[in-house]
């Protein structure tokens, strides 16, 4: 098994690296990463029904939908990462306690009383500090799961909280959980780069014939070209979102706004705005202009740029619409 201590803390990169470990690099396989200041949705989530807009705007928060399914979880440098890929017989070998057994391990030996619980969660005394989430593709799979570390958590929860009531779809929704940080929890401190190579000694020693590997540059080439031809692409992170209706007021100094709008594969296909503003044109062009096109802010004030606000909504600007869409 080929352990690699991968040091990037680019989201789109990391993000891809795990797709790469799974996919083209067959001996089996595991990683220890972190991502800086990331939302990372599940595969099967409605991207815009899980963050915070205008925190995740804020903070230049990146958001990246990775392979596997599960909720979303937010990743800054007090997060630690792990990654294992392996090949079986078959697609029975997706066990979630076998992959975060060593990471308990090294926190008993640690003093600190970890534990499994649930469909996929580590706790301590109740609280979560661990989210996993699997990915199978034939007869391999990729375990990946986060450890919440020294995380500042008031990132954790602004980043992803968001009005349930804006969206309704049929995507999987993440299920707020208390959460804490491992570092409140060791009778003696440890800095997280001891902490990270206690973890990656244990599963070298626990693992025979496993050993340490660094990326290659035609690794790292490779890797690359995923991130920036898939990760990095707004048809990924949010286009692959499931179908949604969205549906948002606000008041203005021009009266209140209503938008509603049916979404699909992240593209706005119908638009209807209602509110008791006034307007010397028809808002049914505005409607028309903001169909067929992604439901994304760059996308949405090019559109809107092309015509006066003004004469269509008194008093109102393009900044007011675009509040109203997300």
């Amino acid at each position: 098994m080929r352990c690699i201590h991968h040091h990037s803390t680019d989201p789109y990169f990391n993000i891809a690296t795990d797709e790469y470990i799974f996919k083209h690099i067959e001996e089996d396989c595991f990683m220890l990463w972190r991502n800086d200041n990331a939302i990372i949705v599940g595969k099967h989530q409605n991207t815009l029904a899980e963050i915070n807009v205008d925190y995740v705007k804020e903070k230049d928060i990146k958001v990246v939908r990775r392979l596997s399914g599960g909720g979303a979880v937010y990743h800054d440098l007090g997060n630690l990462n792990f990654s294992f890929t392996k090949t079986g017989e078959n697609t029975e070998m997706v066990d979630f306690q076998k992959y975060t057994k060593p990471i308990i391990e090294v926190l008993q030996k640690l003093g600190v009383d970890a534990k499994f619980e649930g469909r996929n969660d580590l706790t301590i005394a109740g609280k979560k500090f661990s989210g996993n989430a699997e990915h199978v593709f034939k007869n391999k799979v990729l375990h990946h799961g986060t450890i919440l570390y020294s995380s500042e958590m008031k990132d954790v929860s602004g980043a992803l909280k968001i009005n349930p009531l804006k969206y309704k779809d049929r995507a999987v929704k993440s299920i707020p959980k208390r959460v804490t940080n491992v570092a409140d929890h060791l009778e003696k401190p440890i800095s997280l780069e001891d902490f990270t190579e206690r973890i990656m000694q244990h599963v070298i020693d626990t693992n025979p014939g496993a050993r340490r590997y660094e990326f290659s540059e035609e690794d790292l080439a490779a890797i690359r070209k995923i991130r920036d031809e898939k990760y990095a692409k707004w048809e990924w992170n949010f286009g692959h979102s499931p179908n949604y209706n969205f549906r948002q007021g606000v008041r203005t100094e021009g009266g209140t706004l209503e938008m509603n709008l049916e979404v699909k594969k992240g593209m706005i296909k119908a638009v209807k705005i209602y509110g008791d503003f006034f307007g010397t044109k028809d808002i049914s062009e505005v409607e028309s202009l903001l169909t067929d096109i992604p439901h994304e802010e760059k996308a949405i004030k090019d559109k809107l740029a092309t015509v006066d606000i003004e004469k269509f909504f008194h008093k109102m600007s393009v900044d007011d619409l675009i509040s109203v869409m997300f």
